[in-house]
């Protein structure tokens, strides 16, 4: 069994989940990603199912560089998936200069943006 994996079950899949982030998180950029976040609540009537989406848009190039750049969001989410406050729904965006990044780049923008939200523990 691998255990370094990022469960399916932790991904938002709905376009109304995904909608619901965008229009009532707020939003943090730098140069490789913008991160949306949204804070979800005990008896919300309508819970999101998941928790994290990535995107890329078609601005990035073809399907091989978007695929990249979503793994590199998907890693370093991963990585650091312990340390985000509970209850917390992000959408993570790849921009342009995402393209060209290195892993570690990419990942020290996504804490820097978790830190700028203080969804850090």
């Amino acid at each position: 069994m691998r255990t370094n994996t990022l469960p399916r079950r932790l991904m938002l899949k709905r376009s109304a989940c995904f909608q619901r982030v965008y229009r009532a998180g707020r939003s943090y950029a730098n140069r490789y990603l913008v991160l949306y976040v949204f804070h979800m609540h005990v008896g919300d009537p309508k819970p999101l199912y998941g928790e994290v989406g990535f995107a890329a848009g078609k601005k990035l190039g073809c399907a091989v560089r978007r695929s990249r750049v979503k793994r590199l969001l998907r890693e370093s989410y991963r990585k650091h998936r312990a340390e985000l406050a509970p209850r917390t729904a992000l959408i993570l965006v790849g921009r342009k200069a995402a393209v060209a990044a290195k892993c570690q780049e990419v990942e020290r923008a996504y804490l820097a943006l978790c830190r700028k939200a203080g969804i850090l523990r």
